[in-house]
């Protein structure tokens, strides 16, 4: 295969195609900056599972700017002192051991896009004064041409520190909307000194890096530039003027570029959901290769080994940068190689257990992997004492309970009351938007049997059964059922749930009313409209998916404008009738055409058999829905916690 072909960039060989993309950390970075123990176990175990190269998370090259250490800020790693060379020496030497190189993407900083205190307390900067992002009613202060000046050396004096610690390569991060991607573009610069004004102006600043870093690490020190050739939002970066721009990074001494797209603005396309189609910037990488001629790195969903053989194949790529495919599985490369491709764990794209993690404070990890970012603490580990363990319940929560149960050696049976495994995955993968959902079930489904789980199909169970099962331990995953809100003149015949729907067992009609504008009620009216009906959504809120992360709650948002979705927040339904349904908005009254009425109005713990196990075992868990409606993460590592401890 290609992607298992030796690659170059600049000087440095890579024993194959595949790269890990950078992604910050969060708390996996010391309040210091330094490296933790579990960042290395996390990248070093990506480097043993088969990557070429490890491209760490935004590493900050100053902090005193945007005052990230006054203020407390422990989510970013720095190279900006001596005393991070130790833990990143001690990185590439781990990584090493298993022929990967390592190369650190360096960071001028936030800008705009600064979060926390920084903003109101007057430390977010930008190259012109501009809103803050996160909290528009502050600005970020224009920097000073001193103070750019003093970010460009401080780019090669951290150079010098990772080439001391043995890093192979640096990757600038001229990405997403940062500080030194607002430098680059008209919307954000608007300055008149010698960073600012024409192309040349804006992109003094990344080159003046470059040259610095080449100056002071060495000429032959490879760097990599990550920029995105469109923000897709109005404005923003154009193609033409992006590939230009791939031409001058070339002059001035890029060995490779990374082509990416999106801003904060539109951040589905940084951070691809799960409604971005597979590949979905392919084409970005395809257009900067025809422009220079030093390698180019092409992202976006590429965690699908066929497609990522073929961009390479293609020639669309040289090398193919994998992130939360290998946050799911850091073996993917591995088991790529090896044949054993049905042995991946899937992405889903929902950046719950990612980047939602790190906008809350903690570390970075995974919805489908627990272990990930936590490496050594939550291996799992055989067990000293095997014991009988029985399932109930067959869908995320209940499927990684038993094999993970079953890995550790444990004897292990799972009861599902249907006639397949996946519980509530199988509706909510039905529509191709949310294909990831469907490998997600198919995954779990095989590990189980592969781990050597008795599976025991249309088994429903009760609590006398359970109990003369024997089983020394029991875990409970019997899931939620929809809630059913009471709606003046309901006619029931006319009503159904999302769940029902999507299992087949109702069929929606040309005019559909969804009572509910959560995360199920938006899907199912995306996939409706994607069909051809006319669909209006009910939401009693001021905003439908309240809660999502934000790239996936933008993407799904305009998804339902772009297919004519009409969206009524701070409203209800009153009443049903024969023609449809009455909205209450405030005072106002308004009749929805509808032949189909859908709830979508949440889900109620189905707990009854916990709670009568309780009363006569002495060893009873409980994991996912039945403990409390959430989502795919909460049922995956309740299930994972739960086994690992038994």
């Amino acid at each position: 295969m290609k992607l298992f072909e030796p690659g170059h960039i600049g000087g440095l060989q890579l024993k194959n195609r595949i790269i890990m993309a950078p992604m910050g950390i969060g708390a996996l970075a010391e309040p210091d900056g330094r490296l933790s123990r579990r960042a290395i176990d996390y990248y070093t175990a990506r480097a043993k599972g088969g990557a070429g190269m490890i491209i760490t998370g935004l590493t900050c090259v100053d902090v005193e700017i945007e005052k990230k250490v006054e203020k407390g800020f422990g989510t970013f790693a720095r190279a900006d002192h001596p005393i991070h060379i130790n833990p990143l020496s001690e990185l590439a030497d781990a990584v090493h051991d298993y022929g990967a190189k390592l190369c650190v993407q360096l960071t001028a900083g936030m800008g705009r896009v600064a979060y926390g205190t920084l903003p109101r307390e007057g430390h977010a900067v930008a190259p012109s004064e501009t809103p803050c992002f996160w909290a528009p009613k502050f600005n970020a202060r224009e920097l000073t041409t001193r103070e750019v000046e003093g970010l460009v050396r401080a780019f090669s004096v951290a150079a010098l520190y990772l080439k001391v610690a043995g890093v192979d390569a640096v990757q600038l991060h001229g990405h997403e909307g940062y500080l030194m991607d607002q430098f680059q573009s008209a919307l954000w610069n608007r300055r008149t000194d010698k960073y600012g004004g024409d192309l040349e102006g804006r992109l003094a600043f990344p080159l003046e890096a470059i040259r610095a870093i080449k100056a002071r690490a060495g000429e032959d020190f490879p760097v990599i530039y990550r920029y995105g050739l469109v923000h897709h939002v109005e404005g923003g970066r154009e193609l033409p003027e992006s590939l230009e721009m791939a031409r001058q990074f070339e002059a001035a001494g890029v060995d490779a570029l990374e082509a990416d797209a999106g801003c904060y603005e539109t951040w589905y396309w940084a951070h691809p959901p799960t409604y971005q189609p597979p590949g979905c910037m392919v084409d970005m990488a395809e257009a900067v290769k025809e422009a220079v001629n030093i390698p180019v790195i092409s992202v976006g969903k590429l965690g699908y080994p066929d497609l990522a053989e073929s961009v390479l194949r293609e020639g669309k790529a040289d090398f193919v940068c994998l992130g939360r495919a290998l946050l799911a599985d850091p073996d993917w490369p591995n088991k790529i190689r090896e044949g054993r491709r049905e042995e991946v764990r899937p992405c889903i794209g929902d950046h719950t257990g990612c980047l939602g993690r790190v906008f809350q404070g903690k570390s970075l990890s995974c919805t489908v992997n627990p272990a990930a970012g936590n490496e050594r603490a939550f291996a799992l580990r055989p067990t000293e004492s095997p014991r009988s363990v029985l399932v109930v319940g067959g869908g995320p929560g209940g499927m990684q309970a038993a094999m993970a149960a079953a890995e550790r050696g444990h004897r292990v049976q799972l009861w599902e009351r249907s006639d397949r495994l996946g519980g509530t995955l199988i509706p909510a993968s039905v529509p191709e938007f949310k294909r990831d959902l469907r490998d997600l079930a198919a995954y779990l489904s095989r590990e189980v049997y592969r781990s050597g789980v008795g599976v025991l199909l249309e088994r429903e169970a009760d609590a006398g059964q359970i109990e003369s099962a024997g089983a020394d331990a029991v875990i409970v995953a019997t899931g939620a059922r929809p809630v059913m809100p009471e709606v003046a003149g309901a006619d029931t015949n006319r009503i159904t749930t999302a769940l029902d729907l999507l299992r087949g067992q109702s069929v929606a009609g040309d005019d559909v009313l969804i009572i509910g504008g959560g995360l199920v009620g938006c899907e199912t009216a995306l996939y409706l409209a994607q069909s051809g009906r006319r669909v209006t959504v009910v939401e009693m809120l001021d905003l439908i998916c309240k809660g999502e992360h934000k790239a996936n709650r933008q993407h799904l948002v305009k998804l339902l404008s772009d297919t004519g979705v009409e969206v009524l927040t701070g409203s209800k339904v009153s009443e049903i009738t024969a023609d449809g349904g009455v909205v209450a908005t405030g005072d106002e009254r308004e009749m929805i055409k509808a032949d189909t009425i859908i709830m979508a109005a949440g889900m109620r713990p189905e707990n009854t058999l916990y709670e009568s196990l309780t009363e006569r075992l002495p060893e009873v868990h409980r994991v996912g829905d039945c403990v409390k409606p959430r989502r795919v993460m909460e049922a995956i590592w309740e299930g994972y916690r739960v086994a690992r401890l038994i």
